[in-house]
């Protein structure tokens, strides 16, 4: 796996990754995908000689972009019918029209504006399904990604304790080992 049409072909030949692609996909959110660790995490146990997704997901991130209607119950109920759709894996949804304000950056001007300022240039990919087709986002590139690369975007270059606290939460190092983590 050397580009993102590789990873986007390696997705399209899962077919549980379709599926939940397919649900939000269903969903007509505007500017929608699914993101992080669901692309993340598959493309690193890939390179790791692993079956591609083998790691368990502890959530989905499915990401859209309305600033028509901020409200957070929205968001909650777009999980409920997720979850109606399938009950696993946990659906996490938030619109990013709203995220800027908790990351205390400019408004996002899109999806991929605000995948940009997602902690790790590993993590800020996404992926979605356009009338059967796999789309993937990633404002930093995949380098980093196919390079087993952990560093902080720029937008977390800023906030380097913030990323060090997100880093010590998470066990990259004991399920793939070999990452190289950049610290800022």
């Amino acid at each position: 796996m050397r580009t993102i049409a590789e990873i986007a072909e390696a997705i399209a030949r899962q077919p549980d990754m379709m599926r939940l692609l397919g649900h939000v996909e269903s969903l007509c959110l505007p500017d929608s995908w699914i993101g992080a660790g669901f692309i993340r995490n598959a493309v690193w146990d890939a390179l790791r000689g692993l079956p591609f997704g083998a790691s368990p997901l502890s959530d989905v991130d499915v990401i859209f972009l309305d600033p028509a209607d901020l409200r957070p119950e929205r968001d909650v109920s777009i999980e409920a019918t997720l979850r109606a759709l399938a009950q696993e894996p946990n659906w996490q949804v938030k619109n990013q029209a709203r995220m800027h304000e908790r990351n205390g950056d400019a408004p996002y001007r899109d999806a991929s504006d605000a995948i940009a300022h997602w902690p790790e240039t590993a993590t800020a990919i996404a992926s979605r399904v356009v009338q059967g087709k796999v789309e993937i986002i990633a404002p930093h590139g995949v380098e980093d990604l196919l390079g087993l690369i952990v560093r902080p975007t720029p937008a977390f270059a800023r906030k380097p304790d913030v990323y060090r606290k997100r880093l010590a939460g998470k066990d990259w190092l004991t399920r793939w080992p070999c990452l190289t983590v950049i610290d800022p």
